[in-house]
């Protein structure tokens, strides 16, 4: 948001200087991101008067020119093709810096004529990209004044960086309101005396679609004159970077910068039968004053006619109804428009407009009708005509809300007293409605129309905060309870770095993702819950928050695959979301791999990712974080995203840690990613916390120096019992000398009843104390047996 020092001291009475307003700006929240003063950039120019222009004897396009600077008369060799004899205009001496060009001028010879400085086009000095031609002033130009001076550019210009939440700030009239509740001025009072109308307007005005423009107000203009704007409105546009185009146009561009209030106007001979406001229709088009045409679609606001439309709603005006040096009747346009539609209107359409700007933050609802007023006034100040009563359509939304203040809140909160009387004037200053006080002191406020981002106590006691100052907030240390060194990180934190250096040790490469995703792709990974949607999305395709990270990871896999890149292995530690509320957010980390495990080689055979991979992931994850991995169990509930027979889960007891195995072929094809994937998501939260005895040492290590001896058994069981309750009773058995159990065979076939599977351990033995004998191998062989016959019905396959 642009604006000059001297526009802004037309709304507020103030004696600070640049420095001050500039450093008050920044305290209220109004961040300035540079302060541009064209006078000093543009000192060495002059206005110029061209003596004399003939033709360059070698060159047919080029003109010699005998110019007075006010102080001397120079030759100048120039190739624009309005240079003539008697042009006033923009005169740069040798040695000037010519910005638009970067470059600084020298005295020169052009094809044998010598040159001294030059004439300038408005590119050439960044007044706009106009170049065809040098500048050209009035015949009443004052010869050898500074050009900066004279076309009001030696005013300061500011530029400040808006929150979405401020776009009462997006007007002058709004920072300046800002600035005299913060004691740097009084706020002028704003001329609003209603233009009573000399006709009834020949345009009615019909709103089909109230969702989506709750209110529109129309005028109509007759016999109005466009032409150039006077030089005080000209000179506060181009401070600003704005090109001026006409009377008309001008007019509605100074009031949406001058009051964040947009306005359009149309000429009404152009406009048939009158305004409808409705929604597109399937098919149609619109040709916009920026020379593109757009399609449009039925979800998108347009103002039409009676025939065709003629302006996106809150967006861009229409080419075929805009204003030009010929229009004598216009219809003036304000309206409100819904905020979250003209967003995706414009961003689906890649528009960025000055209007769409400020109407998909919300403008103020209270202000349609003062904000033609002021205009009507314009126009017909400027522009000459009569102007009709006002047409009016739909009714002022309901913006009214009584919130409660209770004044001790403000320290409480904020951490700084202000006084009562301070904090009401405050308020007041602000535009806020005192409508009454509760028996305990409680404040009844309303906050005014124009502040839409007010909802509650809290909002109250930053405005006061804001005013009063951020800076006089005491600065306050945390409070200590030990004066000894505590470690930076909680184990749990430490989890988290932990799980990142060992998901990258084992060959996966870490991704940032977004903590959103689309809305159809949630719905992939179990949906999200109410209160998970974005109000105000970056994007249309991250509207919700993610319930799970993996679809980011397959999406991101995806992309990588379609650039060359088919196998992938990607991990993040990250939140997944499951409520709006603390607890409702978990930090998981989660992985993906796609593509071969083995890549091809000549002496090893390939082969692709399977959901072993990934258990073997999410056990390293783990067992890095510090969870009993040895006391781990796996069922096989995993959640509808992964391949139902090829997928698991593991928990401690009835805690889910983890999760893993291949993704399902359904999810992988809606995401257009081809198989196969795995993945897995460790819950780094519901890991245990390591129980401490006696101290932070690490027990001594127990080393036996005897051989420790392995025996095999094989188990026939139900082909529906897993390996894992096998390998879980073996341990059971003794677990002072059972070491390690694995699974090295399984085999369904002839010679097994229907429906049985032969399941073959391998068993280590480590003594500690002894060698052991033959019969006590043999006692704690017949203890595995009896142990795993009692958890799954097997028994020892003769």
């Amino acid at each position: 948001m642009k604006f000059t020092l001297s526009w802004l001291k037309d709304h507020l009475e103030t004696d600070a200087t640049l420095d001050q307003i500039v450093e008050k700006l920044t305290a209220l929240g109004l961040e300035v991101e540079g302060v541009e003063d064209r006078s000093k950039e543009l000192k060495p120019f002059r206005v110029a008067h061209v003596v004399s222009a003939e033709k360059h004897p070698d060159a047919d396009k080029l003109r010699v020119l005998v110019v007075d600077t006010g102080t001397e008369k120079l030759q100048v060799v120039c190739g624009a093709p309005n240079a003539r004899a008697g042009l006033k205009g923009v005169f740069a001496p040798e040695g000037a810096y010519i910005p638009g060009s970067d470059i600084t001028l020298k005295k020169g010879v052009i094809r044998g004529v010598e040159s001294n400085g030059m004439m300038c086009s408005e590119r050439e000095l960044k007044l706009s990209e106009e170049h065809n031609g040098i500048i050209e002033l009035p015949e009443d130009a004052p010869v050898g004044v500074a050009y900066a001076d004279y076309a009001g550019l030696g005013d300061p210009v500011i530029d400040i960086s808006l929150t979405p939440d401020r776009a009462d700030c997006a007007g002058v009239r709004g920072i300046a309101r800002d600035l005299a509740a913060a004691g740097l001025g009084r706020l002028k009072p704003l001329a609003a005396e209603p233009v009573k109308g000399a006709f009834a307007s020949p345009f009615g005005v019909t709103i089909e679609a109230p969702d989506a423009c709750p209110m529109y107000v129309g005028r109509y203009f007759r016999g109005v004159k466009n032409g150039p704007s006077p030089k005080w409105l000209h000179d506060k546009l181009v401070a600003i970077g704005l090109r001026p185009i006409s009377a008309l146009v001008d007019i509605t561009n100074f009031i949406t910068f001058d009051l964040s209030r947009p306005l359009h106007a149309f000429d009404a001979d152009k406009v048939k039968g009158g305004i409808v406001v409705r929604l597109a229709r399937e098919g149609e088009t619109l040709a916009a004053l920026n020379g593109k045409e757009y399609p449009l679609d039925p979800g998108m606001t347009v103002i039409a006619d009676h025939e065709r439309a003629e302006a996106l709603g809150g967006i861009i005006g229409g080419e075929a109804s805009g204003c030009t040096e010929t229009t004598v009747n216009v219809f003036l346009e304000a309206a409100i428009f819904d905020t979250v539609r003209t967003a995706q209107t414009g961003r689906k359409l890649g528009i960025e407009s000055d209007a769409r700007y400020r109407l998909e933050r919300g403008v103020d609802p209270a202000a349609v009708v003062s904000g033609i007023e002021r205009a009507t006034r314009l126009i017909l100040e400027i522009c000459g005509g009569e102007a009709s009563d006002l047409v009016i359509a739909g009714e002022e939304p309901q913006w009214r809300r009584t919130l409660t203040l209770r004044p001790g809140r403000v320290a409480a909160l904020g951490g700084v007293e202000v006084p009562r009387d301070e904090q009401t004037r405050i308020l007041i200053d602000l535009g806020c409605e005192i409508v009454g006080e509760d028996v305990d002191g409680t404040l009844r406020v309303v906050p005014p129309s124009w502040r839409a981002d007010i909802h509650g106590e809290a909002d109250l006691v930053e405005e006061v905060l804001r005013i009063h100052g951020f800076d006089a907030i005491p600065a306050t240390p945390l409070p200590r309870e030990s004066v000894l060194t505590r470690p930076a990180l909680s184990t749990k934190q430490r989890r988290v770095g932990l799980a990142k250096r060992t998901l990258a040790v084992r060959g996966l490469s870490e991704a940032v993702t977004w903590s959103f995703m689309a809305g159809p792709v949630a719905e992939l990974f179990g949906g999200v819950g109410e209160g998970l949607t974005l109000v105000n999305p970056i994007s249309a395709d991250l509207d919700v928050m993610r319930p799970s990270i993996l679809g980011n990871l397959i999406q991101a896999a995806g992309r990588n695959a379609d650039r060359g890149y088919a196998d992938a292995g990607l991990f993040e530690v990250g939140p997944a979301f499951r409520k709006p509320s603390p607890d409702g957010q978990d930090i998981v980390a989660a992985g993906i791999r796609a593509g071969n495990a083995v890549p091809r080689h000549w002496a090893e055979k390939a082969r692709g990712v399977d959901a072993f991979d990934a258990k073997a992931d999410a056990m390293a994850v783990l067992e890095a974080a510090g969870a009993p991995v040895t006391n781990l169990q796996v069922t096989t509930d995993a959640p509808g995203w992964y391949h139902p027979g090829r997928s698991g889960v593991l928990r401690l007891g009835p805690t889910v840690m983890a999760r893993f195995g291949e993704i399902h072929p359904t999810v992988l094809g809606t995401l257009g990613v081809k198989g196969p994937v795995v993945g897995f998501e460790v819950f780094l939260d519901v890991i245990p916390l390591p129980k401490k005895k006696g101290g932070t040492a690490r027990p001594l290590v127990q080393l036996s120096p005897f051989q420790p001896l392995e025996r095999d058994f094989a188990f026939v069981v139900g082909k529906d019992v897993e390996a894992d309750k096998l390998i879980r009773a073996a341990k059971g058995a003794d677990k002072a000398l059972v070491k390690d159990v694995t699974v090295f065979d399984v085999y369904q076939g002839a010679n097994l009843e229907e429906g049985k599977k032969s399941v073959a351990l391998s068993v280590t033995l480590q003594p500690t104390e002894r060698t052991l004998t033959e019969p006590e191998i043999e006692a704690i062989g017949q203890k595995i047996v009896a142990a795993v016959a009692k958890a799954t019905g097997g028994s020892l396959r003769s």
